[in-house]
């Protein structure tokens, strides 16, 4: 399957190649099953310590005192003393039944699996239904995926960036994810996610010259180097379909196993 290279300008420069990876079938059940495998190994484990709420001198007073026999702190004169402690239920207690760290949080995933899910997504990227399903305004758009020079790789200034963007008729999905930005409040603005904003194109590049910088000052839009390209930059929130922008020499510089998945499909 052949497709035109276009440069930064939006031009026509030739036509390439696309890897085999690119027919692979669609599968938008395995590629649930491994994002939520791989989304649970950034997951740190909670838990309780196993006397917390029971630290206490509390017990029960029995019967014949016209009181219920919970438990309750010794003393008199006391702020605590006389009150209820170390159950489930009162003031100051224990919790009923508290995250333990001994769960097992992490899912393990075949290593077949996640490279046919990565290769799926990475074929559900050349499918325009299925980006559009996903939100990404591509009506301007004639062919996907998109593959450019790798030019691309050297912008460093947001203007440039803006104005390949614009060559490549994407300046509505741009205009779309920065559009759909929410403040978060309570522990999310605490640790530094006050901010979330959707999710626009993503930059697939073999070397960073420069176009990190450019991407930082862009809501939405993300870049990645193709040996760390994973399920979560392809499908976010396990929903496939992601605009990407391709450089020539990405393609190239995919993982030679992710590539042999593409071969045997196609064989």
């Amino acid at each position: 399957m052949k497709i035109n290279l276009q440069a930064l300008d939006g031009s026509a420069k030739g036509e390439i190649e696309l890897p085999k990876i690119f027919a692979a079938p669609y599968r938008p059940d395995l590629i649930q099953r491994v994002y939520v495998a791989v989304a649970t190994h950034s997951l740190q484990r909670q838990g309780r310590n196993p006397e917390a709420g029971e630290r206490t001198s509390a017990e029960s007073w029995g019967v014949g005192r016209g009181a219920a026999r919970v438990a309750r702190v010794r003393g008199k004169g006391g702020q605590r003393s006389s009150q209820a402690a170390g159950v489930a239920s009162v003031v100051g207690g224990r919790v009923p039944h508290p995250p333990k760290a001994e769960t097992t949080v992490r899912k393990e995933v075949n290593q077949k699996e996640r490279r046919l899910a990565i290769a799926s997504a990475i074929a559900a990227t050349a499918q325009k239904e299925i980006v559009s399903l996903r939100g990404h305004k591509v009506d301007g758009v004639n062919t996907l995926p998109i593959v450019v020079v790798d030019d691309v790789e050297k912008l460093s200034r947001t203007k440039d960036l803006l104005n390949l963007l614009a060559a490549l008729n994407l300046t509505a999905d741009l205009e779309r994810a920065s559009g759909v930005r929410k403040a978060r409040s309570g522990k999310a603005q605490m640790r530094g996610r006050g901010v979330r904003s959707g999710r626009g194109p993503l930059i697939v590049v073999s070397n960073d010259q420069g176009i990190g910088k450019a991407v930082s000052n862009l809501p939405g839009v993300e870049y990645v180097l193709a040996r760390d390209l994973t399920i979560t930059h392809l499908a976010p929130g396990s929903h496939a379909g992601r605009l990407v922008i391709w450089s020539k020499s990405a393609l190239e510089a995919l993982s030679k196993p992710l590539l042999e998945v593409g071969e045997a499909i196609a064989a």
